[in-house]
């Protein structure tokens, strides 16, 4: 039966993330079937001193359970 997981991280530590989703790939031992992230860009509201927030990112995995 195929199942999804939601990741949730930032923008400026997606090394952190990719590693979040492949250590839970290699503990659960489920089958990845495919991965869809999105970005959520910070409003200008967010600005400050010249700089931008970072944005949320989401990944949404697509997996089968191990049996």
């Amino acid at each position: 039966m195929r199942k999804i997981k939601i990741f949730k991280g930032i923008e400026s530590e997606l090394f952190p993330l990719e590693d979040e989703v492949n250590r839970w790939l290699d503990e659960t031992g489920n089958e990845l079937i495919s991965v869809t992230g999105n970005i959520a860009p910070q409003s200008e509201g967010a600005v400050t001193m010249g700089s931008f927030s970072a944005s949320d990112v989401l990944l949404i995995v697509v997996y089968e359970e191990k049996q």
